[in-house]
């Protein structure tokens, strides 16, 4: 991973904790590459909105060929990145995204389940790309390992 990549993503989401409508904690979650999507970097920042939660994402990058502008989905699914079940949360009401000044994408997505209901449980997010570019995982995270605090 480049040094600038990394920092650039810190300073992200560092930025993004200040951003959130709640005194309750929030927390970060790195994203993984998928296999069509090596050598990317990914994380979001979940925060606590009322009875939803709140997600601001950013990714470094996509597969080469991908149609711009990038539009993408993201999907709660019960389980875990290497054991999913089936889709808990479609967060699709908006697929657009915003080219970051930082070399990568940023957008925002939520969901009707409490964040503390959300840390509690198992689960794991997916970021795919458009049904035009495949309908490909290029992200996975796993929510139920990661704590506020």
């Amino acid at each position: 991973m480049k040094s600038g990549h990394a920092i650039a993503t810190l300073l992200l989401v560092a930025s993004l904790f200040g951003c959130t409508r709640s005194s309750e904690p929030g927390t970060s979650i790195t994203l993984q590459a998928t296999r069509h999507n090596t050598g990317q970097i990914g994380s979001t920042t979940l925060a606590s909105w009322d009875h939803q939660t709140g997600f601001n994402f950013f990714i470094s990058g996509v597969p080469t060929g991908t149609v711009l502008p990038l539009r993408v989905s993201t999907f709660i699914y019960k389980g875990s990145c290497a054991q999913p079940g089936e889709v808990a949360f479609a967060m699709n009401d908006r697929v657009n995204t915003e080219r970051a000044a930082i070399a990568g994408w940023t957008f925002s997505r939520s969901a009707p389940i409490a964040l503390s209901e959300l840390l509690a449980g198992d689960y794991s997010i997916v970021v795919r790309s458009a049904a035009t570019d495949g309908n490909l995982d290029l992200f996975c995270g796993d929510i139920k390992s990661t704590k506020a605090q």
